[in-house]
């Protein structure tokens, strides 16, 4: 019996058209298999929090992420401060 041959071949050969996926870059291949094995993360919750203007825009200002930041310096405040 003769074994199959292990190499993958293009899909195109196979007539399925692929040109309407886009494109995956290493880093965001990588990104999808970081979380693999790992503890899943935590819900958020939606929550309506009032923050001066100023301190709001001075995150707005540094970019993308900047509730993903305001949630780091919060979580990093209820870290050093433990327990009540």
């Amino acid at each position: 019996m003769r074994k199959r041959s292990t190499s993958r071949r293009s899909p195109r050969r196979k007539g399925i058209n692929l040109s309407d996926i886009p494109e995956v870059s290493p880093e965001a291949f990588a990104r999808g298999l970081v979380r693999k094995g790992l503890e899943p993360v935590a819900r958020k919750a939606q929550v309506t929090l009032r923050i001066d203007a100023d301190v709001i825009e001075w995150f707005r200002d540094r970019g993308r992420g900047y509730q993903t930041r305001i949630n780091a310096v919060l979580k990093a405040f209820k870290d050093a401060h433990g327990r009540a």
